[in-house]
């Protein structure tokens, strides 16, 4: 009895397979059960891939993220805000030392009379406007600051606000020196 249904299971494998199989050595037919060939599609008849029409169909076709990086690279002071500036338009022809409200800005710097800020982090910029945190140093003291700083006017003028302790009340009014 057991040697027929020994038979009979051998007999019901060998029915199954098909005969030869298509894909040949031992990870093919490994990987693959009797039933599993029986369901693959031909060879040609490989249905194409549903794409939706959504997405784009790779990453370097997806549109760029709109946002305040855009137009920055995110580490450093926007090119159209770098340059010298003065509250009062007669320090743009002072000398260096006696240009009191004078303010040269580069690409990751604050330079001020007697004062100098890093730049740590941009927070949101673009390319007139930039909000960043600075650590600054300047008379034997170090304090950290949030600036805000935006051109106006066509970029004659920065508009310059301060946030945290020791803050100044208020916005600032520089003029671009030439």
């Amino acid at each position: 009895m057991a040697r027929r249904v020994l038979i009979a299971g051998m007999l019901f494998l060998a029915a199954c397979s098909g005969g030869k199989d298509e894909e040949s050595g031992p990870e093919a037919s490994a990987s693959i059960g009797p039933l599993q060939k029986a369901e693959r599609p031909a060879l040609g008849d490989t249905p194409e891939p549903t794409v939706d029409a959504d997405l784009p169909e790779t990453a370097e076709e997806a549109p760029p993220k709109p946002g305040p990086e855009t137009a920055t690279d995110g580490k450093a002071i926007p090119a159209a805000i770098r340059g010298r500036w003065a509250l009062k338009v007669a320090d743009c022809k002072a000398k260096k030392g006696t240009d009191l409200t004078a303010l040269t800005i580069d690409a990751t710097n604050l330079r001020f009379y007697e004062s100098h800020g890093e730049l740590v982090r941009v927070r949101e910029s673009d390319a007139g406007r930039i909000v960043a945190d600075y650590k600054f140093s300047g008379e034997g003291v170090e304090w950290d600051r949030r600036m805000h700083l935006e051109l106006t006017d066509g970029g004659k003028t920065l508009i310059r606000r301060d946030e945290g302790e020791g803050a100044a009340a208020g916005s600032m009014r520089y003029t671009r020196c030439t």
